[in-house]
């Protein structure tokens, strides 16, 4: 269950965090489909790292 939260939470930060990136400048025009991809793809890695990064850290220092 802990590791459930956290990815939820780490989602909600990552969304936050992109939500600053213009993923569109990077592509060509009329290519909105794989922007929005990229763009998807992007924010599923970084949340699995967030959340394993957090709960690393916290089981290696058993914060509790």
């Amino acid at each position: 269950m802990l590791k459930f939260s956290l990815y939820i939470f780490s989602l909600i930060v990552v969304m936050f965090a992109m939500d600053g990136i213009n993923i569109n400048a990077i592509f060509k025009k009329n290519q909105v489909l794989k922007a929005r991809l990229c763009y998807f793809i992007m924010i599923l890695c970084m949340t699995y790292l967030l959340a394993n990064f957090i709960y690393d850290f916290t089981t290696v220092f058993k914060f509790k």
